[in-house]
């Protein structure tokens, strides 16, 4: 088993610290590799060190990942930003995503949350709302999912 592998495997065993130590070696030996970059952000992250892991999910984007971990670094960084008070960074960082990926519900959500943070509470309840009405699987909401979905970006208009 490969470092990268035993890093991942330890990670899945939540052994959070020694995987993190694996992957921060792994990192500085290839700065060159987005993977190696955006599994270092990923760990620092579990972790809990939102700030260190921003540079290293910039990195993983700037080199280009395979589809599926671009997916997560947009959400891992978009998310990380927000976490951190950065409500602006963590909107285009996910808008950024959604313009790669624009089906993602994961970025969706993740971008409602960022509108909230910056008062836009409109587009926050508008995104979510669509969300629910395409996604719930509850009989009660998918009986009223056109209506929700027509209201969701009328939540201030008064019909008479």
């Amino acid at each position: 088993m490969g470092n990268l592998e035993m890093a991942l495997y330890l990670r899945e065993k939540k052994e959070f610290e020694k995987s993190n130590r694996i992957l921060m070696d792994l990192a500085k030996q290839n700065p060159g590799d987005a993977v190696m970059q955006y599994q270092c952000a990923w760990s620092l992250d579990i972790l809990g060190l939102e700030v260190k892991a921003v540079p290293y999910y910039e990195a993983a984007l700037e080199l280009g990942l395979p589809e599926e971990d671009a997916k997560g670094a947009y959400l891992g960084l978009g998310s990380t930003y927000r976490t951190i008070g950065e409500y602006e960074k963590s909107r285009r960082t996910l808008e950024s995503g959604l313009a790669k990926f624009p089906g993602d519900k994961a970025l969706m959500v993740f971008r409602a949350m960022a509108f909230y943070n910056l008062r836009q509470h409109d587009l926050a309840m508008e995104s979510l709302l669509k969300i629910i009405a395409e996604t719930s699987r509850d009989q009660e909401i998918q009986s009223y999912a056109k209506a929700i979905e027509f209201y969701s970006d009328k939540l201030d208009k008064v019909f008479t």
